[in-house]
């Protein structure tokens, strides 16, 4: 097994299926298709499906002409068909993993996945998991699924890994392409297969590590380690507020250490999909060894809380002017989780949005790289374009995201005061409007 996919790979002869066409499967399928595989994208939505096939992208980090490119040369096509699996020598799982209710993580998407892939999968098929996990999914979940339902064995019959995903929506210097890649197999068939084909494909460095779980672990601690390090940061704003210091002013001085530092910034909460989840696929399964992870926890609260203190500290800045939240209008710049991108999954703005609603504040969202959200169920409206005009109407404006398109000038120069989360005003001379979280 392993000479014929080491041979189909050399010579680009091995068939590809990327799993789920969101922000990691899509690029991922086009670098495989720009590569010379011939690629198949599966997805349960049509109109990704189709969108894929007319060569129309929706995905910011893909580049679109690539994408056209790659569907004319009948390198990509995409389908909802799962039966086409069968056909395929490589196949990449990129669904969702989100926390339900409760926090726990529903990892619904990936059983269904293992066994539509139990159904189809035939002998001599690599299979890797890159959507983030906790530790054990891998090995405890996905294979039990697929030898169960294909009757194959793995590491005899097909191979199975894990290689988390490190996509970062926005990032101009770091794409699929030359981010470096970890990659952990279940034995070292695996994972110098698995290794071969990704670096036909990528141009960064692929590190191999001894299991699934080390993968799947390394993952968690990247995001993990983000997460501390926000939460410590926003707690050190709280106290640099009541102290009358500015915080912003505090980490500039501190990052010019040349070792020992590393300069995170504070913010109205987390956003995206994986900073304010993944911690909490590790806390669920530390509990299965009886342990509490304090730290891990309180870091969470700290972020999870900051969207209240936004609202708090807004609702202290209209007090100056003898105006309550209640019936002001409140102009929030910016849905997304973080700058430049249309993506505003778990965004912090939106819990800041609500919060502001439920004291009766009349809220306009606006956002020029979002036209429309959804919210609790609800699709809601932007607006992508404001004027000098309707500027001046606002009691307060809100920056929750420091996208480039604002015209901070101008901002500044009609609101009546502003509530700078994001420290995106830094430049404006005449601070005297603004009041910094």
């Amino acid at each position: 097994m392993k000479n014929k996919l080491i041979e189909k790979t050399n010579n680009k002869s091995l068939k590809v299926g990327i799993i789920g066409l969101g922000y990691v499967g899509l690029p991922l399928a086009v670098e495989f298709a720009n590569s010379g595989y011939e690629t198949i994208g599966f997805d349960v939505q049509n109109e990704k499906v189709n969108k894929v096939n007319k060569g129309e992208n929706y995905i910011g980090d893909v580049v679109p002409e690539m994408l056209g490119t790659v569907v004319k040369n009948k390198k990509l096509k995409a389908t909802t068909d799962f039966s086409l699996i069968t056909d395929l020598d490589f196949i990449a799982i990129c669904v969702p993993t989100p926390l339900d209710e409760y926090q726990q993580p529903d990892i619904s998407y990936i059983t269904t996945t293992a066994e539509v892939i139990g159904k189809y999968i035939k002998k001599e098929t690599m299979v890797v998991l890159e959507s983030t996990t906790y530790p054990g999914t891998t090995e405890e979940v996905l294979k039990p699924i697929i030898e169960n339902i294909s009757g194959l064995k793995c590491e005899e019959d097909f191979y199975l890994g894990f290689s988390p995903e490190r996509v970062d929506p926005g990032n101009e210097k770091y794409k699929t392409k030359n981010t470096p890649k970890i990659l952990g197999g279940i034995g070292e068939d695996a994972n110098e297969c698995l290794a071969l084909v990704y670096r036909s494909v990528l141009s960064a460095d692929i590190k191999t590590v001894s299991s699934p779980a080390i993968a799947e672990m390394e993952k968690i601690l990247e995001n993990t380690y983000r997460n501390i390090n926000i939460g410590l940061v926003n707690e050190m704003a709280i106290i640099c507020n009541r102290m009358g210091i500015n915080i912003w002013e505090v980490i500039d001085a501190a990052k010019t250490k040349p070792y020992g530092f590393q300069a995170f910034y504070p913010g109205p909460g987390l956003g995206g999909h994986c900073i304010p989840l993944d911690p909490f696929y590790l806390t669920w399964k530390a509990r299965e060894y009886d342990y509490h992870t304090r730290l891990i926890e309180t870091s969470g609260e700290i972020n999870t809380a900051m969207p209240e203190y936004v609202v708090d500290r807004c609702s202290k800045t209209l007090n100056k002017k003898q105006k309550s939240l209640s019936g002001s209008k409140i102009l929030i710049c910016g849905v997304a989780y973080k700058a430049d991108i249309d993506d505003y999954r778990e965004s912090p703005a939106l819990k800041v949005i609500d919060l502001f609603e439920k004291q009766g504040s009349i809220v306009t969202v606006y956002d020029p790289h979002i036209n429309e959200y959804k919210y609790k169920k609800e699709i809601r409206k932007c607006v992508t374009e404001i004027s000098i005009k309707e500027v001046k109407t606002y009691d307060l404006v809100v920056i929750t995201t420091n996208h480039k398109l604002f015209d901070y000038n101008m901002i500044n120069e009609n609101a009546d005061v502003i509530f700078d989360t994001r420290n995106a005003m830094k430049d404006i001379k005449d601070r005297s409007k603004i009041e910094l979280l």
